[in-house]
């Protein structure tokens, strides 16, 4: 089973966010515990950024065993057709291409997402199975 990781559940684990943080934390052990868990390059940018260093941000990304998966063609364009699919249908621009990006990547590169944001995911992109981290 490979498990695709939203940023939020990274954040939450690493910030030890006193709401979700432990939820997040139980999710992330649970899926290690049921196969690999990956992050694309979207999320590992976005968790690196609330590092000081790289250094740091890597050990952290280690220390969860977290592996490197960028995206693929399919997934970038399959990620360009929701995204438009979203602003033809009147979505705001509060969702920005990199939401769809972290969709994407886990709907043709992993077997399921690991979120707390389950409702967007589930809104455009149907077929992926999402993993809400309350809900482990």
């Amino acid at each position: 089973m490979i498990t695709a990781v939203d940023s939020n559940v990274l954040l939450d684990v690493f910030g030890a966010d006193p709401t979700f943080g432990p939820a997040s934390a139980r999710a992330l052990r649970n899926a290690i515990q049921a196969g690999r868990l990956v992050a694309c390059d979207v999320v590992w940018a976005e968790v690196a950024a609330s590092f000081a260093t790289k250094e740091a941000a890597q050990e952290a990304l280690a220390l969860v065993n977290v592996e490197f998966s960028p995206l693929n063609v399919e997934a970038a364009r399959e990620a360009g057709i929701a995204w438009r699919a979203s602003r033809v249908q009147g979505g705001t621009r509060t969702r920005v291409t990199a939401d769809f990006l972290i969709g994407a990547h886990a709907l043709h590169q992993a077997d399921q997402l690991l979120s707390r944001d389950c409702g967007f995911y589930r809104s455009y992109f149907g077929q992926l199975a999402l993993m809400d981290p309350s809900r482990t």
